[in-house]
């Protein structure tokens, strides 16, 4: 088994290895996934180390802000996934769907009073970080936290990066070390680990049931839980790693030619889709970046110079550069603003100065339209085009890649200040995005308010030097007849 570089493993508080334990613990709880998973990996390896049998708890709470049934549905399909994929394996894998709030509470430090340690991962945003500091030090053994969220470890970069061309030199001038130390595509192969006894679990899982999938996935299984109903699951995304293997292909074998030259005009539909597998854990960023190189037949040797450029490092085909521009660039950018600055992640405060201070200089400007929360998020607006891509996330959890940035530039545009333009963006996003809650969808939110960006003239009331989008300018420049037909109102 390859070994992890150590910078991606962290003791997150100091307890020690309890070497007679029963069992290893790898409670999964960002990357919900058995392959391209360095948490699994370490996980596997510490079960070796110590013969011990491995437990994989997943479990999925209920009182997490925005929680529904489309992000309940989604994580839950996955479960399902995990579930097939291991049942060949001599691990014993725990499913937990709370039944409502706070009755996992316990379930974790149940399970490690008997367990050597516990392997978890290692995740910069939501309530995840939150909920490491509260039960680290509760637990009797060992908490080992393992990144596995990006090609660069989060842990890496001295400094944080304010524009995507900094990173992206930097990103260069190191990367090719941490593509020579990818994960295990399946850390269970070939592995002979210990079976555990279920009667060791009898009286844990007698309090803490695992999930009847099954159940909850049928018609109306959701129902009894204490979460957001109107939010519907959606037809169009099935979750899991095995459904994300499969989109990844697919967008690889029919769509990655034409992304460069498509990607930016909503009838087309020619991005991957596969942000809400990336957000999920369901697939790995490892995967992506190593399959995309292998249907190039990409090689060390044709790297370019590290000059920071968004194409000519990699020395692919145009939609191939354009693609790992935004999965090492755009997308590892974002992780590293929410690892150093967990708290200023969705603050105004977090801003670069020249765009507050642009913005506050133009905070009494007239809008040409102010409209309340509701209003925007019943697509009640003045605008075809931007209702219709408000009913497009609405109604598929999605939202068109351009259609995303003239999307967040409106309700900056038509809310009172940009504070308000701050809430509803972060609302409506994380409450209806599949791929929301995540530092990718922050990056995105922020910036329409300057922050990766620079000053652009001639000043625009209400924008001031933030970068100007319209509708109009859109429509003139994009093909999006089909997507509007597509996204009309019911």
């Amino acid at each position: 088994m390859n070994e992890i570089n150590p910078i991606r493993i962290h003791a997150a508080n100091d307890k020690p290895v309890n070497q007679s334990g029963d069992y290893v613990i790898y409670w999964m709880t960002a990357f919900r996934r058995t392959k391209w998973n360095f948490g699994l990996q370490q996980a596997v390896k510490r079960a070796l180390q110590l013969n011990k049998p491995l437990v994989i708890l997943e479990p999925l709470r209920v009182n997490y802000q925005w929680s529904s049934d489309r992000f309940h549905q989604f994580v839950i399909e996955g479960m399902k996934s995990n579930q097939e994929s291991l049942k060949d394996y001599t691990v014993t894998y725990i499913p937990y769907v709370e039944p409502r709030q706070n009755a996992s509470t316990g379930l974790l430090t149940s399970l490690a009073t008997r367990a050597c340690c516990v392997i978890t991962d290692d995740y910069p945003c939501f309530f995840l970080p939150t909920m490491i500091r509260y039960i680290r030090n509760k637990l009797p053994v060992l908490l080992e936290l393992v990144d596995s969220n990006c090609i660069m470890p989060l842990r890496l970069a001295e400094r944080t990066f304010t524009v995507a061309h900094s990173y992206r030199r930097w990103m260069q001038k190191n990367i090719l070390e941490h593509l020579q130390q990818m994960p295990e595509q399946n850390p269970l192969d070939s592995v002979n680990l210990p079976r555990l006894d279920a009667k060791q679990l009898t009286k844990t899982l007698k309090r803490w049931p695992a999930a009847d999938l099954e159940s909850l996935l049928d018609d109306g299984g959701l129902a009894p839980l204490p979460i957001d109903h109107s939010v519907r699951p959606v037809s169009t995304a099935l979750g899991g790693e095995a459904e994300a293997e499969k989109r990844l292909g697919l967008f690889l074998d029919q769509q990655l030619l034409s992304y460069d030259v498509e990607r930016n005009h909503p009838d087309y539909e020619a991005t991957s889709r596969l942000s809400p597998y990336l957000h999920f854990g369901h697939l790995s960023a490892h995967q992506f970046v190593h399959d995309v190189l292998a249907h190039e037949n990409w090689s060390f040797l044709q790297v370019g110079s590290p000059n920071g450029k968004n194409n000519g490092f990699w020395n692919v085909s145009p939609s191939a550069e354009g693609l790992l521009d935004q999965l090492v660039t755009w997308r590892e950018l974002g992780f590293n603003f929410a690892f150093r600055h967990p708290r200023e992640i969705d603050r105004y405060e977090s801003l670069p100065a020249w765009a507050i201070a642009s913005l506050e200089t133009h905070a009494s400007d007239p809008r040409p339209y102010v409209y309340t929360l509701a209003e925007f998020e019943n697509s009640e607006t003045h605008d075809h085009i931007w209702n219709a891509a408000q009913r497009e996330l609405v109604t598929t959890g999605t939202l068109h890649n351009y259609m995303r940035m003239l999307w967040g530039k409106q309700i900056l545009h038509w809310s009172k200040s940009p504070e308000d333009a701050i809430k509803i963006l972060i609302h409506l996003n994380n409450k209806y995005a599949l791929d929301g809650r995540d530092p990718n969808s922050y990056s995105g939110i922020f910036w329409v308010l300057g922050r990766y960006d620079r000053a652009w003239g001639p000043k625009r009331p209400v924008f001031g030097s933030v970068r100007y989008m319209t509708s109009e300018s859109a429509m003139r420049k994009l093909k999006m007849k089909k997507y509007l037909e597509k996204h009309r109102p019911l």
